[in-house]
């Protein structure tokens, strides 16, 4: 199975710079989106052989997730039963018979960690969900996580340590999520690979000069172990400040 996640940063606007082509070249058995940014109704994705799953945030123009499958699943939850966490559209997770799909856009801790004390509850919050889950079969989770985990996942982190993405606090939710037994895919494949970006700035020519960022992941439980078969960065693709993400599963 071939999966994709691609932080868009609004739909409308990524339709424009040709998300469907891009979507027809993909061929993906589950596509992912974050940061949608429309409420129902705002957008007609004409995607035939796909059933479409849309997370929306209640804030206009703000936030949201959708997954696009060719299986039906067996059950989808939008949100994680949080309150606190249900309103701003930032997960959908399906369950088909050998795993759940889990699609997230992490909150941002926003400029001088505004928003950190907010973003430590979700952390906790979704790791218990994805926990929960995992108790019923595997689990694969993807998104924009808005964290670069170490040194090695963007162009400056000296001058980045203890800024939004890159904070000492973040940093350590995301190896909670690797001690708990989950799997960066990326870097299974990776380790050692440097230069390997999904987000760029919009300022100072970030994206020719490849001074990026990688907050856009794979992961999964363990027992998918053996299943892995290659995550990779489409860097090369247009649209937005993000690039795909890719998974291949033998399933």
């Amino acid at each position: 199975m071939r999966f994709v996640s691609w932080n868009v940063n609004g739909i409308r606007a990524c339709m424009k710079k040709g998300f469907e082509d891009f979507f027809r070249e993909a061929d993906a058995d589950i596509f992912c989106i974050q940061e949608s940014k429309c409420q129902a109704g705002q957008v007609e994705l004409d995607l035939p052989g796909y059933e479409q799953y849309w997370d929306y945030a209640q804030k206009k123009g703000y936030s949201g997730t959708a997954v696009f499958t060719r299986q039906t699943p067996l059950e989808v939850r939008y949100g994680m039963g949080v309150e606190a966490h249900d309103r701003e559209g930032r997960m959908v997770t399906l369950k088909f018979p050998d795993f759940y799909l889990v699609n997230m856009y992490v909150p941002n801790s926003q400029d001088g960690l505004a928003r950190l004390s907010y973003r430590m509850e979700w952390e906790r919050d979704c790791l218990d969900h994805l926990c929960r889950l995992r108790e019923d079969c595997p689990v694969i989770f993807c998104g924009d996580l808005n964290v670069a985990h170490q040194e090695i996942d963007l162009k400056n982190p000296k001058a980045n340590r203890g800024h939004a993405g890159f904070s000492d606090e973040e940093r350590a939710c995301f190896t909670k999520i690797l001690e708990s037994g989950f799997i960066d895919t990326f870097r299974y494949f990776y380790p050692d690979l440097e230069g390997a970006y999904s987000w760029w700035s919009y300022r100072f020519n970030a994206r020719a000069r490849n001074a990026g960022w990688r907050i856009d992941y794979f992961c999964v439980s363990p027992e998918l172990k053996g299943s892995l078969r290659h995550a990779g960065i489409l860097s090369q693709v247009m649209g937005s400040d993000h690039c795909p993400v890719t998974l291949d599963l033998d399933l």
